[in-house]
């Protein structure tokens, strides 16, 4: 029925799980993917969209390195909008809205697809060890099957508690069932486990709604996609979202049901994702606020029914539907399914390696929300390197590490592996001290030739990239040595509210003009009508931001040094009596693999850094 061995087996197939089985597969692995519902392979969970700020930098990240997620966006979505482009460049951020059915069924089609990848639908209940490595799992229907190394990506799966006011039962999500014994197979052999909690609002029957009485948010007009590859190309007919916002009466109502919310009553015990609060959450501690804004998204295509972001809630169904009814446009609204909360368990990440290769089992490696992260692109991108490493480290090849300098979901797993979290994880620019290096716009220059040499990105991706620098490098040269005559531009720099320039002048002087862009010249400067959109734009950054880029990378370059000084496992952290105390346990609990590692520990202070320094002759 199945081999008797395989290289990888991956335990869920959500958006973590799913992107490790095509990643070790793609790259030679014969993968098993074990999930409870085969018909639920990467279900969007909870809101029908991808990426976001900061998160749609990590979804251009993990299809510059080869991943699926950028693709089977490109291909199922309703909607696209590059966020926050009224900011700087490092802050801009793709997001599309997604068909929920059809984002599943072809990330499914895909992973079929690969005959390195077998399926089996049943539920994990332990880990096999031997000794101190993982040797494969046994499921729920008496199945055990070895490998050389197990992924878990469990989600909200693990012992999963589902809240609707005094309401509380077993689930993963709702009408599923959860999964029970991998936590309590864990805790026996050392590890440490703890609870969290997320949410999800009611979704509505969008042939109950006025849109008349809302605001109407369409996509971008010029046409964008996340994926790098030509593979995919982007939508020309897009679907719209809709803005509304609750008021005072709905936060009466929504107050009348607080005696029987589980988040108020003792009933949740694990915290929530602290900036994506529940709407009580929201009335509760953001009191002064008579409205809270209110995203209506469509879920697909075909389908009716909306998502209500913005409403997640655990309240009583009766206080929830009373409540919905309330907000502008929602007066006849009918509700297809409640929102509610959910509990489940997760292993704290200091834990783990930066591989995600766990520290106390050899071979064993988590992804997802089993280290305490919340979101699909933060679950996707661990599923991606935890697949990635599984394969090399099968390979006797080198484990591949994204430091903070090289890609958001290396400040992710840095993040979560020196600092831990307990609360759900969610990525944010702030959370990058590189972010100007870390752009939506060039994230396949980061990270395609990485991606091409462990044998994931392919050589087209390769060559597409090759070329696009080609043209990136002419377009600047060209800039940067062309000579504009004052009558050519003075009257475009005149409509700019620009000064005019005396005399002949470098055309890069005039760009970095902050109110300037390449495109006001298209018509005097016919050379640049070239040059496809994505190659003017990533210019114009380059020329505008050129001292800030250099500025950081010296910066990184400090950071990657201090990565470079290894200290050995055994290290012994109790005989240096001059670290501090929190420093000795902290570095003993935690065992960084090296001194850049160490330094970011919390509680470990510059002063302990530089006694390190000294102890390992540096």
């Amino acid at each position: 029925m199945y081999l008797d061995k395989y290289d990888i087996i991956v335990v869920g197939a959500g958006h973590a799980g799913c992107e490790a089985a095509h990643a070790a597969a793609k790259m030679g692995s014969h993968v098993l993917v074990v999930t409870m519902n085969m018909e639920t392979i990467a279900k969007m969970s909870c809101n029908p969209a991808m990426g976001g700020v900061a998160k749609g930098q990590i979804i251009r990240e993990i299809d510059a390195l080869g991943g699926m997620s950028g693709i089977i966006t490109d291909l199922t979505m309703l909607q696209f909008r590059m966020l926050n482009r009224s900011k700087g460049a490092a802050m801009w951020s793709p997001r599309a809205q997604s068909d929920r059915m059809r984002f599943s069924e072809e990330w499914r089609l895909k992973l079929e697809a690969n005959p390195n990848i077998d399926f089996l639908q049943d539920n994990v209940v332990e880990v096999l060890f031997n000794e101190n490595r993982a040797i494969g799992v046994l499921t729920g229907l008496g199945y055990s099957i070895k490998s050389k190394s197990v992924i878990l990506t469990s989600g909200t799966f693990l012992n999963g508690l589902i809240h609707i006011g005094e309401k509380n039962f077993g689930g993963g999500r709702m009408a599923e069932k959860n999964s029970k014994g991998i936590t309590e197979c864990l805790e026996k052999v050392g590890f440490e486990s703890g609870r969290m909690k997320t949410g999800t609002p009611p979704r509505v029957d969008g042939r109950s709604l006025d849109y008349s009485k809302m605001e109407r948010q369409d996509g971008d007009t010029d046409g964008n996609k996340f994926s790098f590859s030509s593979e995919t190309q982007p939508l020309h007919k897009q679907l719209p979202c809709y803005i509304t916002y609750t008021n005072d009466t709905v936060h009466e109502i929504l107050r009348e049901g607080f005696d029987r919310s589980p988040m108020f009553n003792g009933s949740i015990k694990g915290l929530g994702p602290r900036y994506c609060p529940s709407i009580e959450d929201k009335i509760n501690r953001f009191a002064e606020r008579d409205r809270h804004q209110i995203f209506v998204e469509p879920e697909g295509w075909k389908t009716v029914e909306m998502y209500i972001n913005g409403f997640s809630t655990s309240l009583p169904e009766d206080i929830q539907f009373k409540a919905i009814r309330k907000i502008s446009g929602f007066e006849n609204a009918k509700i297809f399914r409640p929102g509610y909360a959910i509990e489940y368990d997760y292993f704290p990440p200091t834990q783990l390696k930066q591989t995600l290769e766990t520290k106390l089992v050899d071979d064993l490696y988590f992804a997802g929300q089993i280290n305490g992260t919340t979101g699909y692109e933060e679950a996707a991108c661990q599923g991606l390197m935890a697949g990635i490493n599984a394969h090399l480290k099968n390979n006797q090849k080198e484990a591949l590490i994204l430091s903070r300098s090289e890609a958001y979901i290396g400040v992710l797993i840095d993040d979560l592996i020196n600092k831990g979290t307990d609360e759900p994880y969610r990525m944010f620019t702030s959370r990058a001290e590189f972010r100007i290096l870390l752009r939506q716009d060039n994230a396949d220059s980061r990270l395609t030739r990485i991606g091409h040499k462990i044998g994931l990105a392919t050589d087209r991706r390769l060559q597409e990239l090759v070329n696009k620098e080609n043209k990136i490098d002419s377009l600047k040269k060209y800039i940067e040595t062309q000579s504009i005559e004052p009558e050519l531009i003075n009257g475009i720099l005149t409509k700019y509210d620009s000064a005019n320039i005396p005399q002949k002048i470098k055309f890069d002087k005039i760009i970095i003009r902050p109110q300037i862009t390449i495109n006001a010249f298209l018509e005097v400067l016919p050379e640049l009508k070239n040059y496809e959109k994505e190659i003017i734009e990533e210019v114009e950054i380059l020329i505008k931001y050129q001292g800030y880029i250099d500025k950081e990378k010296l910066l990184a370059e400090k950071l990657i040094r201090l990565d470079k000084m290894k200290i050995q496992s055994n290290f012994d952290y109790q005989s240096i009596s001059s670290l501090s105390k929190e420093s000795r346990e902290k570095l003993s609990k935690q065992k960084p693999e090296s001194i850049g590692q160490a330094s970011r520990i919390s509680g470990v202070s510059p002063a302990d850094v530089s006694i390190l320094l000294v102890h390992l002759g540096r």
